[in-house]
C-alpha cells in the first residue's frame, strides 16, 4: 500500500493594508490643527464677561490685562496699534487710573533686542505698573 500523503495548500499571507492607518493619521493631522494654540495671541479675546455684560467699548477693553507686543524692529504694539514710549506710558497710566492692579504682559518677538525689551519695562515702571510679566513662545521640537 502506498503511503497516503494530505498536501495542504501554502497559507497566503495577509496583506497588511496602510490605507487606513494613512486616514486616521490625516485626521489626527487635522484635529490637532484645529485645535492648537493660536500663535497671533491678539485674537484671543482678553475682556472680562463684566465688561462685555456692560457694552464696554473698545477704549476700555480689556481694563485687567494689557498685552504689549514687542516687534523684531522694538515698536511696541498694542492691539495692532504702533505706540511710542510717551504714548504708551500715558495709555498704562490711564489703565492703572481705572484699575490700579492691571497685569501687562509683554510678548516680545524671537527677533526684538534686548534693548528693546528694557525700554518698554522701563515705561511700564515709570507709568506705575507692579504686575509685568514677559512671555516667550517656544517653537514645538
Amino acid at each position: 500500500m502506498a503511503d497516503l500523503i494530505l498536501k495542504r495548500p501554502p497559507r497566503t499571507r495577509a496583506l497588511i493594508s496602510l490605507v487606513p492607518m494613512i486616514d486616521v493619521m490625516l485626521i489626527l493631522l487635522v484635529f490637532f490643527m484645529v485645535t492648537s494654540t493660536y500663535l497671533n495671541l491678539d485674537m484671543i479675546p482678553a475682556v472680562r464677561q463684566q465688561d462685555q455684560a456692560q457694552g464696554a467699548s473698545s477704549d476700555t477693553q480689556s481694563a485687567g490685562t494689557v498685552m504689549i507686543r514687542l516687534g523684531a524692529d522694538g515698536e511696541a504694539v498694542i492691539r495692532g496699534q504702533s505706540m511710542a514710549e510717551p504714548v504708551l506710558e500715558r495709555l498704562l497710566r490711564q489703565r492703572l487710573a481705572a484699575e490700579p492692579l492691571t497685569q501687562v504682559v509683554v510678548l516680545p518677538s524671537g527677533a526684538a533686542k534686548t534693548q528693546s525689551l528694557i525700554s518698554v519695562m522701563d515705561v511700564a515702571t515709570r507709568a506705575g505698573v507692579v504686575r509685568l510679566r514677559v512671555i516667550r513662545l517656544q517653537a514645538r521640537p
